[in-house]
């Protein structure tokens, strides 16, 4: 189905495995197909932009060449992962060279009734994007290739009144690994995410500096993600895993250090510090900072002098 200019929406499994020109899926909710790709090899990709109204977990294994996941080229030639939720555009996928992967579709309707449709809603590496994804060392790769291998071999066996339970264990089991190795990745390049944190600091301290809240308001995650070119929700984990906050609780933190720097220095009024740090009310920056602080802006104020 046409979604706007030259995308489409699909809506089943079956619609995505006839678009890739792959065979029926055996179950009309979930399917998992091993693809082992030559370097001219054009069937099996998705050729246009769409937007899917299901899961997708693409498992690379190894690609002895480039990837063009979207709109760009990325060298996933250890292990790698990207995890994809409803309602969220996918692009082609071409690899320059042979590969191997898994994809893994899944409709949310799978997992009526199961804590998992609850439970998947709160992996944030679902609205990660393609440049975020999990990379995984040859350890971490066998694990998951085992779980994905039990998932195939349910999906392949004639089902029974004991599979889809099996498979949505399993699917628990590999949303918790990709949960721990994601953890160890922003473990793994601490120096990096170092210097995400201090671009966020100089952005936020720009942001205040020079009155863009009096124009723009409090400065929101999206607008920091931009600027950094990533994600909210991998920015806002990144942030927790480096100092236990994430995005939005270190712009409440930066704002409040701001406002106690302007209460201690400065002789303006609460309201107009509210007005130059983003706040339409200054009521609700009051709240905010007795939240904060446990005190108010006043008697904060009132310690100086």
């Amino acid at each position: 189905m046409k979604n706007g200019k030259n995308i489409n929406r699909l809506q089943s499994i079956n619609e995505i495995h006839d678009a890739c020109g792959l065979p029926k899926p055996k179950h009309p909710l979930i399917s998992l197909t091993h693809i082992e790709k030559e370097s001219n090899a054009d069937e099996n990709q998705l050729t246009s932009l769409g937007i899917l109204d299901f899961y997708k977990i693409t498992f690379v294994l190894n690609n002895k060449g480039r990837l063009r996941y979207g709109q760009d080229y990325y060298d996933f030639n250890e292990g790698s992962m990207m995890f994809l939720a409803p309602n969220q555009v996918v692009g082609s996928t071409e690899y320059n060279g042979s590969a191997e992967w898994f994809v893994l579709f899944i409709h949310p309707d799978y997992f009526l009734g199961h804590p998992l449709a609850k439970k998947i809603k709160q992996y944030g590496f679902f609205s990660y994007t393609n440049n975020e994804a999990l990379h995984l060392s040859e350890k971490e790769k066998d694990i998951l290739l085992s779980v994905f291998y039990i998932i195939q071999e349910e999906l392949n066996e004639r089902i029974d009144e004991f599979s889809q339970e099996v498979i949505l264990s399993q699917i628990d089991l590999l949303m918790n690994y990709a949960n721990r190795f994601y953890k160890r990745q922003f473990i793994t390049r601490k120096t990096t995410n170092k210097d995400i944190l201090h671009k966020t600091e100089a952005i936020l301290d720009d942001y205040f500096n020079n009155e863009r809240a009096i124009e723009l308001g409090i400065p929101s995650v999206q607008y920091i993600s931009e600027k950094l070119n990533i994600s909210p929700g991998y920015l806002s984990d990144l942030l927790r895993s480096l100092i236990g906050q994430n995005a939005k609780q270190y712009i409440h933190y930066k704002l409040i250090e701001k406002a106690k720097e302007k209460l201690s220095t400065t002789d303006s009024s609460v309201s107009e510090i509210a007005f130059e740090l983003g706040f339409e009310h200054s009521q609700s920056f009051n709240k905010l900072f007795k939240q904060k602080t446990n005190i108010s802006p006043l008697e904060f104020r009132a310690l100086f002098n």
